[in-house]
This record gives C-alpha cells, structure tokens and sequence, in this order.
C-alpha cells in the first residue's frame, strides 16, 4: 500500500492535525459499517434492522487486517 501513497497524498496527511486525521478515520469506518448494512440487506431482505445492525456488529468486531 505504501507504494500507492502519491506525494500529494502525504503532504495532505502531513498538513492535518491529529484530531482531524482521527475524525477521518472514524467517517471512513463509519461508512464502511453503512456499506456492509447496505449489501446485509441486499443478501437478507428478510432480516430485520436489528439483525442487520447485530452481524454488522459482529462483522467488525471480528475482523482481522
């Protein structure tokens, strides 16, 4: 992955401060959680919200890098 760091990239990252660069990161797992619910539903039209919430909870909670 480092390999795809554009220089403009790092520079963007350099010039954030630490609260800016956590609030990214907290939108981005966010949004993945959204998208995750997003396919549940499309797998498991069947599934209450509250079963979708739980295995996207679960999902996360879960997963390796």
């Amino acid at each position: 992955m480092a390999a795809d760091l554009t220089p403009e990239y790092i520079a963007a990252l350099r010039r954030m401060s630490g609260a800016q660069k956590l609030r990214a990161a907290f939108s981005l797992y966010n949004t993945a959680k959204k998208i995750k619910a997003a396919r549940l539903r499309q797998l498991h039209p069947e599934w209450s919200e509250e079963q979708i919430r739980q295995e996207v909870n679960s999902i996360f909670m879960h997963a390796v890098t």
